[in-house]
């Protein structure tokens, strides 16, 4: 989503310059085999929605039959597991509305299960921490 540079530049609210990227992983109920075709491109489209909707950005997002993977950028006030819990619980709703069929594949009408997995992808280098400094004295100066 985008070329490597944009997506590796620092983001900032009105006080917090940041780049907090998390890996998530989660799969359907009892793992079934149930993310494909028409249910897989509808979960990639809901789950960027979602996700620009809380205000994070969307880096990469796949479905596979069984297990979805998103990466994303996320300003850091939102905690990781809010936002996990949040993508599990908003997609599931939207999906089992769309494709109610699914309700009989999976148990008490829940369609993700409730672990799941996420890591913090780390970008900063030496380099960046000395242009975010270098850009402080600059602005000293000015």
């Amino acid at each position: 989503m985008g070329n490597s540079q944009t997506w590796l530049r620092l983001r900032s609210t009105r006080h917090v310059k940041y780049w907090c990227a998390y890996h998530f992983v989660w799969i359907p109920k009892y793992r079934r085999d149930i993310l494909i075709g028409d249910v897989a491109e509808y979960t990639k489209e809901v789950l960027r929605g979602i996700i620009t909707g809380i205000g994070c950005e969307p880096l990469a997002i796949e479905v596979m039959p069984d297990h979805v993977h998103v990466l994303l950028l996320c300003p850091p006030r939102l905690a990781p597991s809010y936002v996990a819990n949040y993508l599990k619980g908003k997609s599931a709703r939207l999906i089992l509305k769309r494709f109610p069929q699914l309700r009989a594949r999976v148990k008490y009408g829940k369609l993700w299960s409730r672990s799941y997995f996420v890591a913090t992808v780390g970008n900063v280098t030496a380099d960046i921490v000395k242009r975010y400094v270098e850009e402080q004295w600059s602005k000293v100066r000015e």
